[in-house]
């Protein structure tokens, strides 16, 4: 049986610190803003096509709808790089970052929605702009946190503990056989 030895000293203090991936982080940003504007490409053309509803657009302006169409969809890919932006920052700077980013995500996804509501398009609109709202806020807040789940990893640092470089040399003499 082996037991370890201690020196005399209090037990070294040890401590969590949280190691970012930021290429793992960003390049799954990039893949969660792709997404996004997909997302939001789809949801109008399913609104528009299958539905009739003239999400973000008179009706007289086709399934593509007009310039805001794109503006739209690189709006959703932007606010996407906006996420993983602020998820880096919450990794790096609190104590419980997926907890934050959950909140933040949430909250201005319902912001996404209610807004559309504000405005004095008709019903259908407003519900079919809630709804694309909706969905990329959903995807967004879970594809960020998923992809900042693989990009952090955890090391242990002792402080206190002078972790030798090479193992110990056996003399003769020290107790040992």
């Amino acid at each position: 049986m082996t037991i370890p030895m201690r020196g005399p000293g209090p037990e070294p203090e040890l401590e969590t610190r949280r190691r970012v991936d930021a290429k793992t982080l960003w390049s799954g940003g990039a893949a969660t803003a792709v997404v996004a504007g997909l997302i939001a490409l789809v949801g109008i053309l399913v609104c528009r096509w299958l539905f009739k509803v003239p999400i973000l657009a008179p009706s007289r302006d086709g399934a593509w709808g007009d310039a805001s169409t794109a503006g739209y969809v690189f709006a959703a890919a932007a606010v996407a790089l906006a996420a993983t932006g602020m998820m880096h920052l919450l990794l790096l700077a609190t104590p419980y970052p997926r907890v934050f980013f959950g909140w933040i995500i949430a909250l201005a996804t319902v912001v996404a929605v209610v807004y559309p509501f504000s405005t004095t398009a008709p019903l259908s609109q407003k519900g079919a702009t809630a709804v694309v709202n909706l969905v990329l806020g959903i995807a967004i807040g879970s594809l960020i946190g998923e992809v900042s789940r693989r990009a952090v990893g955890r090391r242990v640092v002792r402080r206190g503990y002078d972790r030798p470089t090479s193992p110990p040399s056996r003399t003769p003499g020290d107790g040992y056989s």
